[in-house]
């Protein structure tokens, strides 16, 4: 997640190690809303500097659904926590859900659970996600994570050589 952003943002950085840790969010399985959605990735941020003391930063995605006037969005949100208590923020992902998984979605599924429910698929959510499976994958989960965690690196990022080692919090 994010090579390619982290690669073009801050080039030349020759020891930079980047891992994924499943952490909680602690907001519900499945977010609700701007604020919860922000909330979880601020937890999983803060989770991972906690976990892993050798972490310059702490990375958390988190992917959540919003309503809106006209139905029901996803949204999604990364924070990056930097030792001195510095956060950083990028979210977007806004995309309309169709009827069948907002169904699923008022029923208590997670939205994964009910994009697997719909395409008859396992763990849809490590492949393209629903965006992937929505879009006949013009475009994956992957691709608009690494797009918000772009968006929330550019306040740390500075000229030069950098020396960090960043732990994304994931769930």
């Amino acid at each position: 997640m994010g090579r390619a952003a982290r690669d073009r943002l801050i080039p030349g950085i020759s020891e930079i190690t980047v891992n994924g840790l499943e952490v909680p969010s602690g907001v519900s399985d499945q977010p609700v809303g701007e604020e919860e959605t922000r909330r979880g990735a601020i937890g999983r941020a803060r989770t991972v500097l906690e976990k892993v003391p050798e972490a310059t930063w702490g990375i958390g995605i988190e992917g959540g659904v919003v309503k809106l006037e006209d139905g029901l969005y996803t949204c999604a949100w990364c924070a990056i926590a930097n030792r001195q208590g510095n956060f950083s923020f990028g979210g977007g992902l806004y995309m309309p859900l169709p009827p069948v998984i907002v169904r699923d979605l008022e029923a208590g599924y997670e939205l994964g659970d009910a994009t697997d429910r719909l395409y008859n698929v396992s763990q849809s959510k490590h492949a393209g996600g629903a965006l992937g499976y929505l879009s006949k994958n013009l475009h994956s989960r992957q691709g608009a994570y690494e797009a918000i965690f772009t968006y929330a690196l550019v306040k740390f990022f500075e000229p030069g050589s950098i020396r960090v080692n960043l732990i994304a919090g994931i769930g």
